[in-house]
């Protein structure tokens, strides 16, 4: 086999790879034996005609495609291998030559890993991220537990104010005409949550239980559903139920129902220590991440679009994963919100293209730097996913794949280049 090697613009690698004819024959013998069972050939059962008298009812060109696939693949690789190459999508092949007896001779275009052009890199300058916590976040932090111990009280004395949950049936009309997704039955809205349009809560104070209530409001210009946006709209809603939050009174009975501590002000001291600690936390990762986008700024790079696409396809599949544990899925998702799938994906674009470029320094300062993972750092690496998952370590290796392998020594060696480029900088 023998390579030739050419670089093209925009991240573009040419490859033109010829295979000799023996294992081009080697690749239409496999391809053979793989579809023998799909010819019909007059004079022998079903799948058991020689090879050369299908060739002679069909033509050897019935072979060619899955010899290709074959021996393609396997050329490929080894030249992107022996070449160094790092490709970031698949390639597009273009046969320039085949036939029985004869050379294969095939171009690969390829879109490679683009090089990054590092500026300062060591030493970089940035502001420190205080870590503060004030009583007002303690406080806050109590409410939330206070919340999630407070009784529900229905209703009946009074209307509804803002605070309360009520249990409404609704349906939306525009220009006396129902529209989709603007109906609902049992719908839970907290008065004065700002979850509807503008307008929208604030037309049920003071309504009661059995009461019906005509809500006029107007989309917004922006609202995702274009069909929607700026439209005026009237809303036809029953009040079912409304119930009141009655919240439990700070003291130490309070303490003792929601943690370990038998008093109001342990349980309030063990607050602020774990918000500090929570704050020193998220400061100590703030300070990094300036640190990363100040050497982000200073380096230069040309990203290919499908490695920013490829991003953007993870980014969605993980928001989808997330809105299906919370037993929802995209699809739905994106009816509530009155948003197109385009729309949504470019939400993603601007994130994508700043991860990818972070992913693509880091790598060219682990490469400069010559950063690696010993095998120390990979086995206590391991040990630790291991009793994530509670399984025994040497177990556990047991079942590692190479890209596995692979994924955990480029863990161990981008956290390393954080640490170099953290120790280094001048934090002010």
């Amino acid at each position: 086999m023998s390579v030739k090697v050419e670089k093209k613009e925009k991240n573009i690698v040419q490859l033109e790879i010829e295979v000799d004819a023996a294992k081009f024959e080697e690749g239409l013998q496999k391809s053979y034996l793989k579809n023998v069972k799909k010819f019909n050939v007059p004079g022998f059962r079903k799948g058991k005609a020689p090879r050369n008298i299908v060739e002679r009812q069909f033509g050897v060109e019935i072979l060619y495609e899955d010899a290709i696939n074959i021996v393609c693949s396997e050329a490929y690789d080894k030249a992107i291998e022996e070449n160094d190459i790092h490709p970031v999508d698949r390639p597009s092949i273009d046969i320039k030559q085949i036939g029985k007896g004869e050379n294969l001779i095939f171009v690969a275009d390829v879109t490679v890993k683009p090089e990054v052009v590092l500026g300062q890199y060591k030493g970089v300058e940035v502001e420190k991220v205080q870590a503060l916590v004030t009583e007002d976040d303690v406080e806050k932090e109590i409410n939330k537990a206070a919340e999630k111990s407070a009784r529900m009280i229905t209703v009946e004395d009074r209307g509804i104010q803002k605070g309360d949950i009520a249990d409404i049936d609704f349906e939306g009309f525009i220009d006396n005409e129902p529209f989709e997704g603007g109906k609902a039955s049992g719908y839970s809205l907290e008065i004065g949550s700002g979850s509807f349009i503008a307008g929208f809560e604030d037309q049920l104070i003071d309504a009661k239980p059995g009461d019906d209530v005509e809500v006029n409001v107007t989309f917004p210009e922006d609202y995702g559903n274009k069909e929607l946006s700026g439209k005026p709209a009237l809303f036809k809603v029953i009040i079912n139920d409304v119930k009141m939050k009655e919240l439990p009174v700070l003291d130490d009975e309070f303490a003792k129902d929601v943690s370990e501590f038998d008093t109001f002000e342990e349980y309030k001291q063990d607050i602020r220590k774990k918000l500090t600690e929570d704050a020193e936390h998220k400061a100590k990762h703030e300070t990094e991440d300036r640190i990363i986008n100040k050497v982000n700024e200073n380096a230069t790079v040309e990203i290919p679009d499908v490695m920013v696409e490829k991003h953007i396809d993870n980014l969605v599949k993980d928001f989808d994963s997330r809105l299906r544990y919370q037993g929802l899925d995209l699809e739905k998702y994106l009816n509530i919100m009155g948003m197109g799938y385009i729309d949504f994906r470019s939400q993603f674009e601007k994130r994508a293209q700043a991860e990818v470029k972070t992913q693509l320094v880091l790598d060219a300062v682990c490469k400069t730097e010559d950063i690696k993972a010993s095998e120390e750092e990979f086995n206590e690496e391991v040990a630790k996913i291991a009793e994530n998952y509670k399984q025994d370590v040497e177990e556990f290796k047991k079942h590692l794949h190479d890209h596995d392998i692979e994924y955990i020594n480029d863990t161990i060696k981008i956290r390393k280049t954080i640490e170099l480029l953290v120790e280094s900088a001048k934090i002010v």
